[in-house]
């Protein structure tokens, strides 16, 4: 009887363990889709905006904004942003650029003010 119990305690623990790992995967999975979607806003309204010098004001609110959403948004953008700067170093950009954008995202993501790049004049809206 009490080999009985304890398994039935046993088994109980398990599974409200398991289910939590599922739930935990399923909010990093989420996050992750919406950062992308953060990420990818930023790059339109970038193009949208063509504004000079204020590239690196998109990158920062694009990953700031995608790392909002927990671990998964934080994620997401991290790999867009890798990803991005080395498809352009690939294409002959300037090393210097590639490493004040990577510091753009960095400072975005560990929840930096994204104003800290906002160049003047840049229109409201964004």
């Amino acid at each position: 009887m009490r080999l009985c119990i304890c398994f039935t305690l046993l088994s109980i623990i398990v599974c409200a363990s398991a289910d939590n790992v599922f739930s935990r995967a399923t909010d990093f999975v989420r996050d992750a889709f919406g950062g992308a979607r953060d990420m990818w806003r930023a790059y339109t309204d970038m193009r949208e905006a063509n504004y000079i010098g204020a590239d690196k004001y998109f990158h920062a609110r694009g990953n700031y904004d995608a790392a909002q959403r927990g671990p998964g948004g934080a994620w997401a953008a991290k790999v867009i942003s890798d990803a991005r700067e080395a498809l352009q170093s690939l294409s002959g950009r300037g090393a210097e650029d590639t490493l004040a954008d990577q510091e753009a995202n960095a400072w975005g993501r560990s929840g930096g003010d994204p104003n800290r790049y906002r160049p003047a004049g840049l229109p409201g809206k964004y």
